[in-house]
């Protein structure tokens, strides 16, 4: 399945901004690697709508944090496109229930399992497809951090903490990986959807309302926001590096 299109690796797009993700790029005119860890029946949707807009399409099983199944992942990706990759959106994550003020009830398993994925994930793909992405004429990884990384909000402490890292991260890897790799971040605001759902819990709706209300663009972001954004920092943004691009519709520049 060689290709003489562009590749882009989406990790964990089964659902929500990932699939958003990997979605725009295929309508780009992207092959796709496409990966998950449990969501199957979510990655075969995701893998159907890309091929309908005329994506080549590897899916592939992986746990970010675990570097032997990193490995696997990235000789699958070599293989399937001929040892091309021109881009890594490094979104795979995770995050727990608890809201911010019962930190102190979080048990040391999930709070590790969080970093886990989220930051040894981020290095370990990272680490792994660097050899890759050197060897194109100039490549990108986009890390998927959150607003939350950046200020408090209604997000687990040990998820702020770990998008916190992906930030810094973002920034060393700038530095280390230039000129030909470029790494950025993006960082959402509220988002509609299932994430925010579950983190706000009865209060979605009112608290969603609220903000949208007190944001510029009058309303939160959507995956479809991200996905655009990640997309423009690919294609178009060729001198931005090191950056953690806010999508929030103007809300953190004026709170």
């Amino acid at each position: 399945m060689n290709t003489s299109k562009k590749v882009a690796l989406v990790t964990g797009s089964a659902t929500g901004i990932g699939r958003a993700i990997a979605l725009a790029f295929a309508r780009a005119g992207y092959d796709l690697a496409i990966n998950y860890s449990r969501s199957e029946k979510d990655i075969r949707v995701t893998e159907q709508l890309a091929r309908e807009a005329g994506a080549q399409v590897a899916v592939i099983k992986c746990d970010v944090s675990q570097e032997a199944e990193v490995e696997q992942m990235m000789k699958a990706v070599e293989e399937a496109y001929g040892g091309r990759l021109d881009v890594l959106l490094n979104n795979a994550g995770t995050t727990i229930d608890t809201p911010p003020k019962e930190f102190d009830t979080v048990k040391v398993e999930d709070f590790d399992r969080v970093f886990a994925v989220n930051v040894r994930g981020t290095f370990l793909v990272t680490k792994h497809a660097t050899r890759l992405l050197r060897a194109m004429p100039s490549a990108d990884i986009i890390n998927t951090a959150s607003i939350v990384g950046l200020r408090p909000g209604p997000q687990p402490l040990p998820y702020s903490a770990s998008k916190a890292a992906i930030i810094s991260m973002t920034r060393t890897l700038a530095g280390a990986l230039g000129p030909k790799v470029r790494v950025n971040a993006i960082a959402p605001g509220w988002m509609e959807g299932d994430w925010m759902e579950r983190a706000l819990g009865d209060n979605y709706e009112r608290l969603m309302d609220r903000r949208a209300k007190a944001t510029p663009m009058q309303r939160c972001a959507t995956a479809e926001d991200v996905a655009e954004t990640a997309l423009a920092i690919a294609t178009s943004m060729r001198f931005v590096n090191g950056q953690v691009i806010v999508i929030d519709g103007g809300y953190s520049s004026i709170t």
